[in-house]
């Protein structure tokens, strides 16, 4: 192989990249198409800026391989100048069989990823196209971890020895090899989200990136957008094209949380996208194939949304291949132990405090509360007392009295909703009193934080 080829290895993920090939010497073409056809998922070619511009409004392209002197009174920098004003947000090389400084400067100015000076050979087109796509993927897995809040992995988030837990983690061992759209039910706080990436992680697309988007936290005239991309002047403040989640998530796993949030037109946008395996950015003709595998999650009753007509049917059924309920945490009480040692060894670490567990008193009261908020009120609680130095069932640590054997106040619930509301009003604060960004570091949706803001009169 020549020095600085490319391997076949580092070729073989190419088939979801698409190509656009301008240029009017068919040998040049026919060389490209030879190089690149059997590589590529997608390979079309033009004889000039009119006919390539054409097919860029019927298909989105991943790179265009242009060359600069064309035919039609246009040439490949001109059109490159008039692409990146409109927003193309596509990596282009450009080709040249007379290069100078000059052009170089203007290829640069025009926006061009790199610069082929004919003739070249295999070697050098392979390389780069590859730095073209290695830049496309770095850019889209920084996208998804700038996007990231948790990590965890395989089943290891999934804590429980239950018959309820044992019940969930067979099904999503059986679910998750498959493609099929998965609907994740039950209340807040209950683990969809750990259950989502754990179907990820052992599904093959586990090397694929997993995006997680939360439907509630994001305004209703924005969601389409951040779904399915848009193009520049799409919208007011829309000074740019970008891409959807959607096209991030290809070769992943899309997750939509709080699927009975999404507004009805962007229902019907998403079941199409299910459907055709396509989407269309706002204010764009042009559709975009996505390869990305969809779980959806809901803490309402999806079925009664679709009677009362807040949820589409057809939608409804569409994610409803695969339903998989998350228990709550009161019917599983004796998962409590497990999960207070798992959080406690995930949260002792980061803290920077030693661990701290609960006696058999305070366990069997922990036991007895009905947990609203779930495992994320349990997770909540263990950081708390780490942070405390005791787990805070009461107003003060144990007397002398409970250590004579006095009965403690049996009332753990009020004493939590106390210390919650310390906790939220904390982070609000600390805020600046921004709801969504508070709800975003609690892990609750807005209209949750909405709601027991309004219930304490802030």
């Amino acid at each position: 192989m020549p020095p600085n080829a490319a391997s076949s290895d580092e070729l073989a993920d190419w088939h979801m990249h698409s190509v656009l090939v301008v240029d009017d010497e068919p040998g040049m073409v026919n060389f490209l198409r030879r190089a690149l056809a059997a590589r590529c998922g997608v390979l079309d070619s033009a004889g000039d800026v009119a006919s390539a511009a054409a097919l860029l409004q019927r298909q989105h392209y991943d790179l265009i391989i242009l060359d600069i002197s064309l035919p039609g009174g246009r040439s490949g920098t001109q059109w490159l100048h008039e692409l990146r004003g409109e927003g193309f947000a596509g990596d282009v090389v450009l080709m040249t069989a007379y290069a100078d400084l000059d052009t170089a400067i203007d290829a640069l100015r025009a926006g061009a990823a790199d610069f082929l000076l004919k003739p070249f050979s295999l070697a050098q087109l392979l390389n780069a196209v590859k730095r073209c796509f290695e830049r496309s993927r770095l850019q889209q897995e920084n996208y998804v971890l700038r996007r990231e809040v948790t990590a965890q992995g395989g089943l290891e988030g999934l804590v429980g020895q239950s018959e309820a837990m044992r019940l969930v983690c067979e099904r999503l061992k059986r679910i998750a090899p498959t493609p099929s759209t998965v609907l994740l039910l039950g209340e807040s706080g209950t683990g969809k989200e750990v259950a989502a990436r754990a179907l990820h992680r052992m599904s093959p697309r586990a090397d694929g990136p997993f995006v997680p988007v939360n439907c509630a936290a994001i305004a209703a005239d924005l969601i389409e957008s951040e779904l399915f991309g848009h193009v520049k002047g799409a919208y007011s403040g829309a000074s740019s094209s970008r891409e959807g989640l959607f096209y991030y998530a290809r070769g992943g796993t899309l997750f939509l949380d709080e699927i009975g949030e999404l507004p009805l037109a962007a229902q019907a946008k998403l079941l199409r996208a299910l459907e055709e395996r396509r989407v269309r950015p706002v204010g764009s003709e042009q559709e975009i194939p996505v390869n990305a595998r969809v779980v959806a999650a809901t803490n309402r009753d999806l079925a009664q949304e679709v009677a009362a007509g807040r949820f589409r049917q057809d939608l409804y059924y569409r994610l409803q291949v695969m339903e998989i309920e998350l228990p709550a945490l009161r019917e599983r009480p004796e998962d409590i132990p497990e999960l207070i040692n798992h959080f406690t060894r995930q949260l002792a670490g980061q803290l920077g405090v030693p661990p701290v567990h609960p006696d058999a008193a305070s366990l069997r009261r922990l036991q007895g509360y009905d947990w609203p908020g779930n495992v994320r009120e349990l997770r909540n609680l263990v950081e708390r007392s780490l942070i405390f130095g005791y787990y805070d069932l009461k107003p003060e640590p144990a007397s002398a009295a409970a250590e004579a054997g006095t009965a403690l106040p049996a009332q753990p619930e009020v004493l939590l909703e106390a210390v919650e509301k310390r906790h939220i009003l904390a982070v609000l604060n600390a805020c600046g009193g921004n709801k969504s960004e508070a709800a975003r570091q609690l892990g609750v949706s807005r209209k949750t934080l909405d709601r027991k803001c309004n219930a304490w009169g802030v």
